[in-house]
């Protein structure tokens, strides 16, 4: 404000109408910088006398104003402070008006901050110069200010923060740089405010202390500070200079906050790597007992050492799988699970394969086929199942020193014992049982898979939708059906049949169709009813010839359409054949046979989505998914005793896995299968396939996906049927997640630091599904007072002491008002709803970080 605004306002106020008891208007003008001492001489107000109040003329100006012009109206210009007590005119100021025109008391005035701040505001009277600074201070509409709220404010327009907040602060100059030098947030605190007094609000903050402060050690400070929450510092002696001594609450929830944010949290990574090199934690870790920090968070090399522990222990042949399997299920709700998930996988499945091993390190027993049958698909089958899992999570990460560790006892558990132990024992029961009549007692068999399954459905008028998959074996089938049953509303249940052999899939296709016979012509070509049964539009003739309203697809076709085209399509359509080829097509093909497993994963997306696409959008109620065959696959290159040459015999066909041949002898090392007992043979064929998982030695390359031999792995054949039940059909049920409740009953909290306990009320199973929660402590405004924990509630167990969780929180270093209303927050993670909201007070007493 320069003079001439100066004597117009001034102007203003004299010319105001004289209040009833004034007879002339008395104005102070308070210049307490003494700005306008030069200037004030020549200031010329009409009707209006100026006068210059100093320490020395106060009793004469009391006298001037009172006795020797008590008339006429006055500008009062003085610096003194009008506000003491021995001030001579203090009854005179009180009925008179006190006007500013100093930068700082304009500042005062337009942001209502009280005078008794004026020499705070004036200390950062450079920050305010500017208009875009001072405009986003005052938008902040603070209602009170004192000297903390203030500096509070400046720190935050500094760092571009929308509201007051250290915490942000903190974090906003952190995510810049480390480096000092090249901060530019901290240049800017440097410039408009002062880095001593922030360094005092850090002090304040978290208890960090130093002779010489850098941003660097600050946060090697609050990492560490939070890492000695989770971990006795008797194992952190080398750290101890980095462990605050008070607020030490606020570094854990800080570095908590900052770890779980959307995205700031890849800087925090940044750092932490930086910094756990530095401080060589891996040092202490490894020298401390892993109960100590099995729960802790802040240093990845945590979960490195884990990884490693579990790997040794199997490696030593320690047994204590489920110790294993609680770890690893343990660090799934930890910081860096994603970062190390695939090696997480890798080991846990490497685990489960260790325990199945320790289960059945006696041998595969079953005296007779079936009785290894019933084994394999009620137990044995998952050892397939596991076995694929580890290298889903192998190939995501290839190039891991400790994957490859683990694919070494991988393959030595499955290649060379399981499935040299399984397909041996199975190989033997077949030989005595069933090369005449290659069939089991009470088990279907795939070529009767129409007649038994989909012709009731024909002859009671119901529409069908087949879906065959190729090569999807019975541990995929399995997978799949509960996949369905835990994602519909319909009711999914798995069967099996015996499948055709050779387990090849020109037969298996064939034996799906409907038919009245089935064989095999001079030249090996598989005929249904005497006639050409390869590729897709052969199969749709022979199935619209059995049927009439009956059409076969490619399952791309359905997907490629819209749901219009998809209704006009299978309008009227009874019998409908959807063929499925995601997996043979990637395993069977020797560029792309290594990727078998990751087809997988894509078929069972895909199959679920066809599923759901039959259900919503052509209204399908009966739907069954099946395969042709199964399939043999190992990740390790076969060693020549894997081989055997191909026996000097007069064949039809030959293939790595069979031999198909008019002549019928024993020939040693392999099943000569009668195939009477599977198609009509009027050319009177054996097929002959070797014992166990051995291949033929023929040239090409593709020799680790097989199939077209009797292995279970081949020749069990998943029969998933799908049954769909829409919300209110009886039968049907709700697609319900557990709940995660609190169960500890006091809803007090007397110390910073406390644990509660939860509990998962239902078991996961079926239409029970997995819940994922976060929980965290919050005021009535919703702002996060305490760490967050997550709670994954997918625990299977019968047994409620199973479904418990114990989790620690520990609150911000803060005044609580032990009269308002604090809450326990749980927070669905999928969709972002709260599904409990527990009232507590909050009562700390004295300090609210003291661990006792």
């Amino acid at each position: 404000m320069n003079m001439v605004q100066i004597a117009s306002a001034l102007s203003d106020i004299f010319k105001e109408p004289l209040k009833e008891e004034e007879q002339r208007k008395l104005v102070f003008w308070v210049d307490k910088d003494q700005e306008f001492t030069e200037e004030i001489d020549e200031l010329v107000i009409d009707g209006v006398k100026v006068h210059s109040l100093t320490d020395k003329n106060q009793f004469y100006t009391k006298h001037l104003l009172e006795e020797e012009d008590s008339a006429s109206s006055y500008l009062i210009y003085t610096n003194l402070d009008l506000s003491v007590e021995d001030n001579w005119l203090a009854d005179t100021v009180l009925y008179s008006k006190t006007f500013y025109a100093d930068r700082i008391s304009l500042i005062l005035s337009d942001l209502h901050i009280d005078p008794s701040l004026r020499m705070t505001v004036k200390k950062y009277e450079r920050f305010f110069k500017n208009k875009d600074r001072f405009r986003k201070f005052a938008a902040f509409g603070i209602g009170t200010f004192t000297e903390e709220m203030i500096e509070l404010s400046i720190m935050s327009v500094l760092c571009n923060l929308k509201t007051p907040n250290f915490e942000d602060v903190l974090k906003t100059i952190l995510m810049d740089t480390l480096d000092d030098a090249e901060n530019k947030y901290l240049s800017l605190i440097e410039r408009f405010f002062d880095l001593d007094v922030f360094w005092s609000y850090v002090a304040n903050y978290c208890g960090y202390e130093r002779e010489v402060k850098t941003l660097k050690t600050l946060f090697i400070h609050l990492s560490v500070t939070a890492f000695s929450h989770s971990v006795d510092e008797k194992y952190l002696t080398g750290l101890n200079d980095f462990i605050a001594k008070r607020s030490k609450t606020n570094a854990l929830v800080f570095i908590d906050h900052w770890m779980h944010h959307k995205s700031d949290y890849s800087r925090f990574n940044d750092y932490i790597e930086i910094v756990e090199q530095e401080i060589t934690i891996s040092q202490m870790i490894n020298a401390s007992p892993l109960e100590e920090f099995k729960q802790s968070d802040i240093f990845p090399y945590i979960d490195r050492a884990i990884i490693i522990h579990i790997a040794n222990s199997l490696i030593e042949k320690l047994e204590d799988y489920e110790e294993y399997k609680k770890l690893i299920k343990l660090r799934r709700v930890k910081h860096y699970y994603e970062k190390y998930a695939a090696v997480y996988e890798a080991l846990f499945y490497t685990v489960k394969m260790h325990e199945f091993y320790n289960e059945h390190r006696q041998g595969i027993t079953g005296i007779q086929a079936i009785d290894v049958y019933e084994a394999y698909i009620n137990n044995y089958y998952k050892m397939d199942s596991y076995y694929r899992k580890f290298y889903v999570a192998y190939d995501e990460d290839t190039n891991h020193e400790l994957l490859k560790k683990l694919k070494e006892m991988v393959e030595n558990l499955y290649s060379k014992w399981f499935m040299g132990e399984l397909s041996s024992h199975w190989s033997l029961t077949v030989r005595s049982e069933m090369t005449a009549q290659w069939t089991l007692p009470g088990i279907q068999r795939q070529q009767n898979f129409y007649s038994s399954v989909i012709a009731p459905h024909m002859q009671n008028n119901e529409r069908v939708f087949v879906i065959v998959s190729d090569a999807m074996r019975y541990e995929v089938g399995m997978e799949l059906a509960e996949r369905l049953n835990s994602e519909t509303t319909g009711i999914s249940e798995m069967q099996n049949m015996l499948g055709v052999v050779p387990s090849v899939t020109k037969l298996g296709m064939a034996a799906l169709l409907p038919h009245r016979t089935l064989d095999f012509d001079k030249d090996g070509k598989v005929l249904v009813d005497g006639k050409d049964s390869s590729g897709l539009e052969n199969r749709k003739k022979i199935i619209e010839s059995k049927i009439v309203d009956s059409i076969a697809f490619n399952f791309r076709s359905v997907f490629s359409m819209n749901k219009a085209a998809r209704r006009e399509t299978f309008k009227g359509k009874k019998l409908i054949y959807l063929y499925h080829d995601t997996i043979d097509a990637v395993g069977d093909n020797a560029s792309t046979e290594t990727s078998t497993f990751n087809a997988v994963e894509t078929a069972l997306n895909e199959l679920s989505d066809l599923v759901k696409i039959i259900r919503d959008d052509l209204s399908g109620t009966n739907i069954y998914i099946t395969a042709d065959h199964g399939f043999l696959y190992q990740r390790d290159a076969l060693e020549e005793s894997d081989k055997i040459e191909k026996e000097a015999i007069e064949a039809i066909e030959i293939k790595r896995r069979y031999i198909l041949s008019k002549e019928k002898r024993e020939v040693s090392g392999q099943l000569a299968i009668d195939l009477t007992s599977v198609v009509e043979n009027e050319e009177q064929l054996t097929a002959y396939v070797p014992n166990a998982t051995i291949r033929y030695k023929i040239q090409g390359s593709g020799v680790n996906f097989v199939h077209g031999g009797a292995s279970l792995q081949e020749v069990v054949i998943p029969l998933v049927s799908f049954k769909n039940k829409r919300s209110g059909q009886r039968g049907s049920q709700a697609i319900r997640k557990v709940d995660i409740k609190l169960t500890t009953t006091t809803r007090k909290i007397t110390n910073s630091i406390f644990n509660l306990e939860f509990f998962q009320t239902e078991k996961v199973e079926d239409k029970m599904v997995p819940r994922t929660v976060l929980i965290y402590m919050a005021d009535q405004d919703g702002e996060i007072l305490s760490n967050e924990e997550t709670i994954i509630g997918d625990r299977p167990f019968d047994n409620p002491a199973d479904r418990t969780f114990k989790l620690r929180f520990v609150l911000k270093s803060i005044t609580y008002d032990r009269s308002k209303t604090y809450y326990l927050m749980i927070k669905d993670t999928e969709t972002g709803m709260v599904t409990d909201k527990i009232p507590y007070s909050i009562n700390l007493g004295i300090v609210s970080d003291f661990d006792f």
